[in-house]
Order: C-alpha cells, then sequence, then structure tokens
C-alpha cells in the first residue's frame, strides 16, 4: 500500500520544491552567483589561509572578509575605470544619423546592389542601403550600456539589496567552505550521502576551473583586442570600448565573437565617416578585421582548449554539440550555461549511473 502513495508523494514534493525556488527566485539567484564568486575566489583565500609569519596566521574569516573587500574593490575600479569610456562612445555614437553616413557610401553600395542582383543573391525589390543601415543600428543597441546594466539589476530587485545579500552569502561560503556542501547533503537521503558528496566535490573544482578560466580568457581578448587596435591606427577610447565589448561577448561561444567582430566594425565604420569610402577607410576595416582574426586564432587554438577542454575534462566535440543543443534550447543563454550544466550532470551520472555504458564513456575522464 505505502508503494501505491511513494510515487505521487515523489511528484508533489517536486512539484513544491520547484514553486518553492520559483516563488524565492531572487535568493536563489543571491546564492548561485554567491556560490560562483566563491568558486572563483577560493584559490585566493586558500594561498592565504596557509602563510603565516613565524607561528602567527590569519584566521578564516579575516581572510574570507579581505578577499571579498578586495574583490569588490576590483570590480568597482573596473567601472571606475570604463563605464565613463563606454558612457561617451555610448552617447557619442547614439547621436549620429545613420541615413546621413549612409549617404557616403551610395556610390559603392549601388554597385554592390546591382551585382547582387545579378547574382541572383537578393531581389530588385529589396534597398540594400536601407537593410545595411537597419543592420548597422540594430548592432549599435548594443552600445545602450546602461539600460543594459538597469536591466541586470532590475532581475535581481533593488541593487543594494542585492549587493549587501550576494556579499552576506559569499563571506559565509569563504569562511566556512563546507557550508553549500553540507547544505546540499541535508536535503539528501541518507544512503546517498557519500556519493553526492563526492560529487559535489568534483563540480566544485571543475566549475572553479572553468569560471577562472572564463576570467582569464575574457580578459587576454580584452588585452588582446585592445592592443591590436591601437596598433593598426584606432584611437584609444574606441580601440577600449570594442576591446571590452569584444572581450565580454566572447562568453557567447562560437557566435560572440562574430558578433563582437561585426560591432567591432560597425563602431570603426562610424568613427570615421567623415573619410567616405575610399582606400584609407577601407585598409583600416581590413586591418581591424584581422586584428580580431588573428586574436580568435590565438584565442581558439590556445585559449579555449584549455577552458573548455582541460577545465571540464570533456572533448571538444562533445562540448560543441552541448553548446548547439542549448543553444537551440535557451538561445543564448543557453549556450552561456551549457558547459556549467554539463558538467554537473556528467558529474552526477558518473556518481548515480556508472553502470551505464553510454555514462561511462562520457565520463571516463572525470
Amino acid at each position: 500500500m505505502r508503494e501505491n502513495y511513494r510515487i505521487p508523494l515523489i511528484v508533489l514534493l517536486i512539484v513544491l520544491s520547484c514553486a518553492f525556488l520559483w516563488f524565492f527566485k531572487a535568493v536563489v539567484a543571491y546564492i548561485l552567483i554567491s556560490a560562483v564568486i566563491s568558486l572563483i575566489v577560493r584559490p585566493f583565500v586558500s594561498f592565504l589561509n596557509k602563510f603565516r609569519i613565524g607561528r602567527f596566521h590569519f584566521s578564516r574569516a579575516l581572510v574570507a572578509g579581505f578577499t571579498l573587500v578586495l574583490f569588490w574593490a576590483l570590480i568597482i575600479l573596473f567601472f571606475r575605470l570604463f563605464v565613463p569610456i563606454l558612457g561617451t562612445q555610448a552617447k557619442e555614437i547614439s547621436s549620429i544619423n545613420i541615413t546621413e553616413i549612409t549617404q557616403n557610401f551610395d556610390e559603392p553600395i549601388a554597385k554592390a546592389q546591382v551585382h547582387l542582383v545579378k547574382w541572383h543573391v537578393m531581389s530588385e525589390k529589396t534597398e540594400l542601403k536601407q537593410l545595411i543601415s537597419d543592420k548597422i543600428i540594430s548592432m549599435l543597441t548594443i552600445t545602450d550600456f546602461y539600460s543594459l546594466f538597469g536591466s541586470i539589476f532590475s532581475m535581481l530587485g533593488n541593487f543594494f539589496v542585492a549587493f549587501f545579500a550576494i556579499s552576506f552569502i559569499s563571506f559565509f561560503f569563504l569562511k566556512e567552505e563546507k557550508m553549500f556542501h553540507n547544505g546540499v547533503i541535508l536535503l539528501v537521503p541518507t544512503k546517498f550521502e557519500e556519493a553526492c558528496s563526492k560529487a559535489i566535490e568534483s563540480i566544485s573544482v571543475l566549475l572553479m576551473r572553468y569560471f577562472v578560466g572564463i576570467g582569464l580568457d575574457v580578459t587576454c581578448i580584452i588585452i588582446l583586442n585592445t592592443t591590436g587596435l591601437l596598433i593598426v591606427g584606432v584611437d584609444f577610447e574606441h580601440a577600449a570600448v570594442i576591446g571590452l565589448v569584444t572581450g565580454f561577448l566572447n562568453i557567447i561561444p562560437y557566435v560572440g565573437p562574430i558578433i563582437g567582430m561585426l560591432f567591432g566594425l560597425s563602431v570603426g565604420l562610424i568613427s570615421n565617416s567623415a573619410l567616405g569610402f575610399n582606400t584609407v577607410l577601407l585598409y583600416k576595416l581590413c586591418f581591424m578585421g584581422l586584428v580580431f582574426v588573428i586574436v580568435q586564432i590565438i584565442d581558439a587554438t590556445f585559449i579555449q582548449p584549455t577552458i573548455f577542454s582541460n577545465s571540464v575534462k570533456a572533448h571538444p566535440l562533445e562540448i560543441f554539440l552541448v553548446i548547439m543543443m542549448a543553444g537551440s534550447l535557451a538561445g543564448i543563454v543557453g549556450m552561456v550555461l551549457a558547459i556549467p550544466a554539463y558538467t554537473i550532470a556528467r558529474v552526477i551520472a558518473k556518481q548515480f549511473f556508472n553502470e551505464i555504458k553510454v555514462v561511462k564513456k562520457l565520463t571516463r575522464n572525470l
């Protein structure tokens, strides 16, 4: 008789758990963000915690507090340095008359349209000039950074409440290293505690490597693109904005670099629109494109294989297919979250379903 009630009870518990998580989704978001922050800075906390001066050593609480203050100080410094530049460039770009710019390119656009119609790439009814204008406008909407940040903060609720909650939770996650681990174990049946504990430890290590690697990758892309654009003659403010945007867009696998390159070339085209369509502008855009291509080759050859393959211990083709499927299901958000989610799923599968042949094959490197 008890078995007859077991399945409905499990389903009811799952439904109630999902409803609870949805109702308190802001709190869940704070916890998850705090967990990610603690994973990123944990190596630094561990290093400082081992540091000794004679018999004296820093307490875990002091190290956790200092690390968290340093982390937020770096974030604030980053915004203090770059937000004014981003705001200036966004204002400058938003004030540009796209129609006036495209008038400078009437002749080459008309010639290009003739050839495209001749080769049956586009119909005679399509206005190439209007199409280009619309694409540039849609591309440059990404420069509305204040609106972007505002939407992010509105999802978190009040910014100051979110900041305090994330800082408070992160502090205790860093101070008491096993807190998140023990919190999850409390929700697991006793017979699965050991397997679940091993899974959490493996997930923590793999995700820590992944998030730290992502941070290094973004930093490398920002530095390389900014430096490369400065070398080919782009002024510092435009180079910094393009480098920053391309760096963060690089978080989106495969699609992000392409969007970043198109954004950079659009900014380069608009900022040099006074030149008209001549050899100097064409060469400059070609050199900018060459910078993006070289940086992406370096990233794809040396940086990303280390992050996406070695950090989560999965085959590059396996990762590619997972990202494509996640993108089909949930768009760009799915592509960004695909690797962390797949890593968690693989570790759980290895601990609880390792007797299945497919699982054993996919998790052999974990």
